[in-house]
């Protein structure tokens, strides 16, 4: 009897405890904030000459941020800014120092609005996005895009 009791009390423990995962998971997933963008955080946006030069890096680079997921996904992201920038400007070095900025500054551990997974709760760090919570990141690009046609380099 006593052996029955605790099976009982054991499995029901199982269950409060993959219900109650269940539920953070999906209350985690709808508390994707809407796109925001400063374009290049803390740096301009262009030169003297084209002041959004490579203000669609840093914007592509900001959806990413925004969505976050895994840190090799972050390191791609900041790859593609580097790139991005490089191949607008043919300049190495600054394309370098956007690069470090980012790779040093873009920490989800740093309470900042420019760190990566800054769409959702603080706290997330590398988290994987899992496909409802990617359905939810296309929802967003899409009314963001909606509204933005432009997007935010030419707004």
């Amino acid at each position: 009897m006593i052996r029955r009791n605790i099976t009982i009390r054991f499995f029901l423990l199982l269950l409060f405890l993959v219900l109650a995962v269940v539920t953070v998971g999906n209350a985690m997933a709808s508390e994707l904030r809407d796109i925001t963008s400063d374009g290049c955080s803390l740096f301009p946006d262009g030169d003297v000459k084209d002041r959004k030069l490579w203000c669609e890096c840093c914007f592509e680079h900001d959806i990413a941020y925004w969505r976050g997921g895994t840190e090799e996904e972050r390191k791609s992201a900041d790859a593609a800014l580097r790139d991005c920038v490089l191949a607008r400007t043919k300049n190495k070095a600054l394309a370098e120092l956007m690069y470090q900025g980012v790779r040093m500054g873009g920490q989800p551990i740093f309470p900042t609005w420019y760190r990566w997974g800054y769409g959702w709760k603080y706290g997330r760090g590398y988290a994987p996005v899992t496909q409802e919570e990617q359905l939810l990141v296309q929802e967003k690009l899409e009314a963001y895009r909606e509204k933005h046609p432009q997007g935010y380099c030419h707004d």
